[in-house]
């Protein structure tokens, strides 16, 4: 990759905002409840095109029923169906949930994996469900989470142009220092929900506004 002047100002307009949304949000954290790998793996593949608050009010009920990888993949498929009904795409989201506890238990040894490479393999999860399992289960941080509000907001702060979430996800591994990929992504997702809301984003009660290439729009 070649260093340009331009590439070296985003960083540093980059590296400014990740102070001010640490400042902003310091106790951010991941917001789906879970107690192990499993029910952590479950929960992100529940969130996609899901709220959070959507998804912490499915899994007690579920987790409590089916509270491990051999319940999950030995489960009745309509009754996982009927409960996972209200997070949408529910067929799916059970199929893939129980191949993917299936996989966990024929060929990792009934351990979520700890490598982006094996992660990848399990039914229904692409590397934003693996970037969390892998952040917040292990500890393990080897990329940045887009979700919507990631996608959105490092549209419109200039970080990138894209609109795939892979690449969305290089320009911001250049941009930001690995020890920081996940709690940048959770920061900007608070803040995706509190100010820059997809229709209407408050840009007049932004303290990020002066760093914002969208507000002089």
């Amino acid at each position: 990759m070649v260093i340009t002047q331009k590439f070296l100002l985003k960083r540093q307009r980059s590296l400014e905002l990740l102070l001010r949304l640490k400042r902003l949000y310091p106790n951010a954290t991941c917001t789906l409840t879970y107690q192990t790998p499993v029910q952590l793996l479950v929960a992100t593949i529940l969130s996609a095109q899901c709220t959070d608050a959507r998804v912490n009010k499915v899994t007690p009920t579920l987790f409590q029923k089916f509270p491990d990888a051999l319940a999950l993949a030995n489960a009745d498929i309509e009754e996982l169906e009927k409960l996972v009904r209200s997070t949408g795409f529910y067929r799916n989201k059970a199929k893939n949930i129980q191949a993917a506890c299936q996989m966990i238990l024929d060929k990792f040894n009934a351990q979520v994996p700890k490598q982006m490479e094996q992660l990848l393999q399990l039914p229904g999860v692409a590397r934003k469900t693996a970037n969390v399992v892998l952040a917040h289960a292990y500890g393990i941080i080897v990329g940045v989470t887009v979700d919507t509000h990631v996608k959105r907001l490092s549209q419109r702060l200039g970080l990138t142009q894209h609109s795939d979430p892979i690449k969305i996800e290089r320009d911001l591994m250049r941009l930001i220092p690995q020890p920081d990929w996940e709690n940048w992504s959770i920061r900007l997702i608070y803040h995706g929900r509190a100010v820059c809301q997809a229709k209407n984003p408050a840009c007049d009660k932004c303290l990020l506004a002066n760093l914002c290439p969208a507000v002089a729009k």
